[in-house]
């Protein structure tokens, strides 16, 4: 069927077809989106009675496998048997490619069409004699931005949605860009779906994408316009540049597909479900999502934050980390990741159908640590943790407290550090040679980098090692603060700030910072195990505002706030807290030229003096949200009861 009308007939009273492939719905520029629409079996058109639909917009492929879809320890399933699932509940299921991939019309621009494009397809929907007008949203990480991206627009059908590990707030700080350093997942994310799509369609295209190997072309960043990896899929590349060299937060950044910050004053509220992880590269955007949208009278807003990779939810380790049978969304949040949905829905959807009870625990952490520090038979360091329910985040009793960084490498609570001499410590930051991202909270960077927790140490398996078995620690360009070995357990759950008074003769430059628990020594581990939780950049031609760039005066003093993802872990008796300081974090972030060029198109990279100051007037801290542990009550598992509970 090609057209976007669905005449009487299209499904005969005795029909069992249960799916209408290919309807090409026209958006307002007249371009048509391939649409697939699911039916329960037996579904009369204009006999029986109208249905809600569950729509999912995506760019993998409507009728691909989702890798996330893993229930019971089944392979994953692919997208038309969750849409099955969901249609034997009572629900018409809506699947579509979006603008230019698989079988859509229209060129692809990654995020910035899903607004519109979201808001006509839910009002395409409403306007079926299928549909009873409300439609519930789902779906993983680019299908979590294209909800967001319609809701704020305000389509009158939306009724609810569950975001999963997505959902711009505001993807100039987070997703795309962060601290004023660009993302290079975005590079990554796009030479692989050229290659799985465009690529697809056009044989050259595909042989010269497999003839590049994007490790090497990483090693000759900064790339050109036409001499890139992506140059033969010039629409990809387009858009890739654009994100990359546009770093100043101008009107490019305020579109609805990634700024629902700034529609969150218009925005009308539904009923949503939030979820990510705190190995995922969505988590400031997931957590500003929550606190916006929460505290809506008729329309809750529901918080999980898993240990996770991005949609890793029923998998129970993260890198080279694991956090035990109980970190993962099957049995301990919920009998299952669909039969989750499938309630939330039942709830919003078919309210007169479904009682329910409310849930006091709003929100749900994971929150990491407590386990033996030791290997596991699969070679993996046993952190563990637990989930605990909250009702509200961050969590009640969170103290923000600064510990203070030291000239001698000491971090510490006391306010000593307030009133000694000012000081300062040095460091030589050559981008030639930036320090190498170690796991971290980022996703989509295969076959260049990978996110997760592990010993912070350089490896063969990471991108960027010249020393492998050397502890990070150990380059002269990161400096190390710690604390001593902790007298007792300390928690910390929630947002994270460091602020720095820095220096540098560069005219711009980066400053890093890297949040690390610190096992001590075992017969596993016997250097023991410095393990990442969070990181972040600051660009300092920024430290004035991201609308006006400025470069820095060579010696003159500044403050810089360097804001690592939110964070939940037990650090345990005898650990270290731990802060590493440096300027480069790659290929996680694009390296900082140091000459004052934007780093998309740098020619002339030089090598700056950094320094971190000390001491009274530029006391330099974390701020780390200590909570008291006795509060970190773990929740019981999963448990049905006779009645649906969300």
């Amino acid at each position: 069927m090609t057209d976007a009308s669905l005449p009487n007939g299209a499904l005969p009273a005795d029909s069992t077809l249960a799916l209408l492939r290919d309807i090409m719905v026209p958006m307002r520029d007249g371009v048509r989106l391939a649409t697939d629409v699911y039916f329960p079996l037996g579904y009369r058109l204009g006999k029986d009675a109208p249905l809600p639909t569950i729509l999912e917009r995506t760019p993998y492929g409507k009728s691909e496998i989702s890798r996330s879809e893993v229930h019971h320890g089944r392979p994953p399933a692919n997208r038309a048997d969750v849409a099955r699932y969901f249609a034997a509940r009572g629900y018409v299921v809506v699947l579509q490619d979006c603008r230019g991939r698989y079988r859509s019309e229209g060129t692809f621009t990654k995020y910035v069409a899903e607004g519109p494009d979201g808001f006509d397809t839910i009002e395409w929907i409403a306007r079926q004699p299928w549909s009873d007008g409300k439609v519930g949203t789902m779906g993983l990480s680019y299908a979590a931005h294209t909800q967001l991206a319609a809701a704020c627009l305000n389509p009158p059908g939306l009724a609810c949605m569950v975001l999963d590990s997505g959902g711009f707030a505001n993807g100039y700080r987070c997703g795309i860009r962060q601290g004023g350093a660009f993302e290079l997942k975005q590079a990554t994310w796009a030479f692989n779906r050229a290659k799985n799509s465009v690529a697809a369609e056009n044989p050259l295209v595909a042989a010269a994408l497999n003839a590049s190997d994007l490790r090497e072309w990483f090693g000759r960043i900064p790339w050109r316009p036409g001499h890139s990896p992506l140059a033969v899929v010039p629409e990809y590349e387009r858009y890739l540049f654009e994100q990359w060299t546009r770093d100043v937060f101008d009107d490019y950044w305020k579109q609805p597909g990634i700024y629902a910050e700034g529609y969150y004053g218009t925005m009308t509220r539904v009923p949503t479900v939030l979820m990510s992880s705190w190995y995922d590269a969505y988590v400031r955007s997931t957590l500003e999502n929550f606190a916006a949208l929460s505290g809506t009278a008729g329309a809750p807003t529901y918080l999980i934050m898993g240990p996770w990779l991005h949609g890793d939810r029923n998998v129970s380790y993260s890198g080279d980390v694991e956090f035990g049978p109980e970190a993962v969304v099957e049995g301990q949040i919920a009998e299952d990741w669909l039969r989750f949905r499938a309630d939330w829905f039942d709830r919003w959807l078919k309210p007169q159908d479904t009682p329910h009870e409310s849930a006091d625990a709003v929100a749900r952490i994971f929150v990491m640590g407590g386990g033996s520090g030791t290997r596991n038979p699969q070679g993996r360091m046993e952190h563990g943790g637990r989930w605990i329910g909250s009702s509200q985040w961050p969590l009640p009793g969170t103290r923000f407290t600064p510990f203070y960084l030291t000239p001698d490498g000491s971090l510490c609570e006391s306010n000593d550090a307030l009133n000694a001499q000012p000081s300062a410590t040095s460091y030589a930051f050559d981008p030639s040679n930036p320090v190498p991202t170690i796991g971290g909270a980022l996703t989509s960077g295969a076959p260049v980098f990978e996110g997760g927790a592990f010993d912070q140490r350089e490896d063969p398996r990471f991108f960027g090692t010249r020393h492998p078995g050397m502890p990070l620690s150990a380059r002269s360009d990161v400096l190390v603060f710690q604390t001593g070995p902790l007298e007792e357990d300390v928690a910390v759950v929630g947002p994270i700030v460091v602020k720095l008074w820095i220096s540098s003769d560069a005219p711009d430059t980066d400053f890093t910072a890297k949040l690390i628990d610190v096992y001590p020594p075992n017969a596993d581990y016997p250097h023991g195990y410095a393990m990442n939780l969070t990181d972040g950049i600051f660009r300092c031609r920024f430290h004035a505002s991201w609308e006006a760039p400025r470069p820095l005066e060579k010696g003159r003093i500044y403050a810089i706030e360097i804001e690592p993802f939110s964070t939940a872990n037990l650090f345990r008796r005898g650990h270290r807290i731990r802060l590493d300081v440096s300027s480069s974090n790659f290929p996680h972030f694009d390296v900082n030229p140091n000459s004052g060029e934007p780093p998309a198109l740098a020619r002339t990279p030089r090598v700056a003096v950094n320094s971190v100051h000390f001491g009274a007037g530029q006391a330099s801290h974390v701020v780390l949200p200590l909570v008291p542990v006795a509060s970190l009550q773990a929740m019981p598992p999963h448990r049905r009861s006779s009645r649906n509970t969300t």
